[in-house]
């Protein structure tokens, strides 16, 4: 439970970002009425997971533990956060250079990869494992962990992207290249034991955005990168069967569908949904097993760019938009809970982001006990990792 038994004191209120660093650790949003903690020390950059990138792992009486990434000027290493007391410990050593955000909570084992080389570091004895060496005519980056903890999976790219995306690094002059380029790309899985690489599926379309159901450990989404309005992008396949199937196919001119993710009971993938783009915004669902779509309206304002569902699925969270995104909103930067009303929702304001820059997306997560928002901001200068408790404060 986040910040259980944390000693009840006056808070402050105050503009959140209003003071570089804020004065103290914790405050009321003066806008919202909502508590925010920032839960990392300044100490350098600290970054929480990607919105779908589950960061937990159960620490019983004692309290549960967040993964994070920690960047200083020795390098970037993997950091666990006490929820409770709020304790950092280093869970691996520095590095150049390291990606992945993959908490195994069944094997208590984060996963990551420097280069060529995947790992694997225990929570507890901080034992650390070599679990695979991608050879040289196949090098990939693993990205998600199935249900059973079994398999990782990724996305292969060829040299030629590759290549791309070294001589055009921002996204504005990559992401068209890559697409129009139609080069081949290849999913696989690779045993979390080790030693067994899989290719399931290769396409010329841009495959990207891999993740694991979290209860069907033979089921694995992925999209058709690319301009949202120009590709039908939500995608499954079985890795036993192999067989592919569309999530959502656009209906009209201009439709997107995408930043999609899995509901915590994985029957349904939920994704950000604009008909047309830039018009009418919704969150919609598709119902797995029936085929059949959900959706939640929600204002220009409220758009955000990344959306997640509470681990009891009865509330949705967002982390806001800003005025050169896609939805173009004047007053969006906000993170926001939603509860769904009907066929719109209902949004509570938590924290105002006016002092952020979302060049660094937010990227919400509920904690394990439903009741606080994750999320990471730079209103205090460099990336830090911060909760706001969804409860009001009284006033």
């Amino acid at each position: 439970m986040l910040l259980a038994g944390a000693p009840a004191r006056a808070q402050q209120r105050l503009a959140t970002g209003s003071q570089t660093p804020m004065p103290a650790a914790e405050w009321v949003d003066q806008d919202t009425g909502h508590r925010v903690v920032r839960l990392s020390p300044l100490d350098g950059s600290n970054e929480s997971f990607y919105f779908h990138n589950r960061p937990f792992v159960s620490g019983g009486k004692d309290g549960d533990w967040m993964v994070f990434y920690h960047a200083d000027e020795r390098g970037k290493q993997l950091r666990m956060l006490n929820l409770k007391t709020r304790q950092v410990q280093p869970l691996t050593r520095y590095f150049r250079k390291v990606g992945g955000e993959i908490v195994a909570p069944k094997r208590r084992e984060v996963f990551y990869q420097t280069g060529d080389s995947v790992y694997a570091t225990h929570v507890d004895s901080r034992k650390t494992r070599l679990v695979f060496v991608f050879p040289a005519d196949f090098r990939a980056n693993i990205t998600t962990l199935n249900a059973d903890e079994t398999q990782l999976g990724g996305a292969w790219s060829s040299d030629a992207e590759k290549e791309i995306s070294r001589q055009y690094p921002e996204k504005k002059d990559y992401f068209r290249r890559i697409y129009e380029a139609k080069l081949p790309r290849t999913l696989f899985t690779v045993s979390a034991e080790g030693g067994q690489l899989t290719k399931l599926f290769t396409d010329t379309a841009w495959l990207n955005h891999v993740q694991f159901s979290p209860t069907d450990p033979r089921l694995l989404m992925f999209c058709h990168e690319g301009p949202w309005e120009l590709v039908d992008r939500i995608w499954t396949i079985d890795t036993k069967t192999k067989e592919v199937k569309l999530v959502h196919k656009r209906t009209m001119e201009r439709e997107i569908a995408g930043h999609e993710w899995f509901g915590a009971d994985g029957k349904t993938i939920w994704f950000d949904h604009q008909l047309p783009r830039g018009a009418t915004f919704f969150v919609t669902g598709t119902d797995l097993k029936s085929g059949k779509e959900r959706k939640y309206e929600l204002t220009r304002d409220e758009w955000s760019v990344h959306y997640t569902t509470a681990p009891d699925q009865k509330t949705f969270a967002g982390d806001g938009g800003y005025p050169t995104s896609v939805a173009h909103s004047p007053n969006g930067q906000w993170i926001y809970l939603f509860r769904p009303d009907g066929d719109k929702f209902k949004a509570e304001k938590l924290v105002n982001l006016a002092k952020h820059n979302y060049h660094l997306e937010p990227n919400v997560h509920y904690s394990p006990d439903g009741k606080w928002l994750i999320f990471r901001a730079n209103f205090e200068g460099q990336s830090q990792v911060y909760a706001v408790e969804i409860a009001k404060t009284a006033s």
